[in-house]
């Protein structure tokens, strides 16, 4: 009497929907982006001297009314780093699972240096300051977080168009390593057009809420692979 013994089969894992503390997590990606803008640029119209063509966001959280945009800048952060969690646990091991929640908490953790350290007043706000404006050390540090952060947001999007590539979803990888150019060209700009800084940094924000969406709402079947789990 013979016996036969069979390979054993191989299957690939498939990342499971998300739990839901997990889902309200990666919904603060969606809605951080949206958020910010909206609030920030309420405030921008109601604030007697603000001037979307000469000041920054940023600049809101100065003066009397400050503390509306400074609290902004810390839900924004907060909301960004727990959706860097919940894309963690979601997209696992896989393709760009390490390292794109990894650039979406430092930009996240960026917001919360901004509120820590504000932009220096100048460009005619708050109401009564001079046009000049004196960097100092609080503003640079303010700066070197804004750049670093969104530094960081850019490469998340070359880093995320690597799952949503492995999801089918083709379109919206090829958008995702374009989108970084644009950012970056309204940061150079910006020396400039205040302006084009803010459309660059709106269009980082609106997309991150586009991507993380995506991600989320991709069916089971068509999410990246996980990684296996160690035996």
């Amino acid at each position: 009497m013979t016996h036969t013994l069979s390979a054993p089969q191989r299957t690939t894992p498939v990342a499971t929907p998300a739990r839901p503390p997990v889902r309200w997590a990666l919904v603060g990606g969606v809605v951080a982006g949206p958020l910010f803008l909206v609030l920030g640029v309420g405030q921008g119209l109601a604030r007697d001297g603000f001037d979307f063509t000469r000041n920054a966001l940023s600049q809101l959280a100065l003066g009397e009314a400050g503390w509306v945009q400074t609290v902004n800048f810390l839900l924004t952060g907060a909301l960004l780093i727990a959706a860097a969690t919940g894309l963690r646990r979601t997209l696992g091991g896989g393709a760009g699972g390490t390292w794109g929640p990894v650039l979406i908490g430092v930009f996240g953790a960026s917001f919360w240096a901004a509120a820590a350290f504000p932009a220096d007043a100048g460009a005619g706000f708050p109401a009564g300051t001079p046009d000049t404006t004196t960097l100092s050390g609080h503003g640079a540090v303010h700066m070197t977080a804004g750049m670093v952060g969104y530094l960081a947001l850019c490469a998340a999007f070359v880093v995320l168009a690597r799952p949503l590539a492995a999801g089918g979803h083709h379109r919206w990888a090829v958008v995702s390593r374009l989108v970084p150019v644009a950012v970056l060209a309204g940061f150079t700009a910006s020396a400039t057009a205040v302006a084009a800084f803010t459309v660059g940094a709106g269009l980082g924000l609106v997309w991150l809420a586009a991507v993380t969406a995506r991600l989320v709402t991709a069916p089971a079947d068509r999410r990246p692979p996980a990684a296996p789990a160690d035996r």
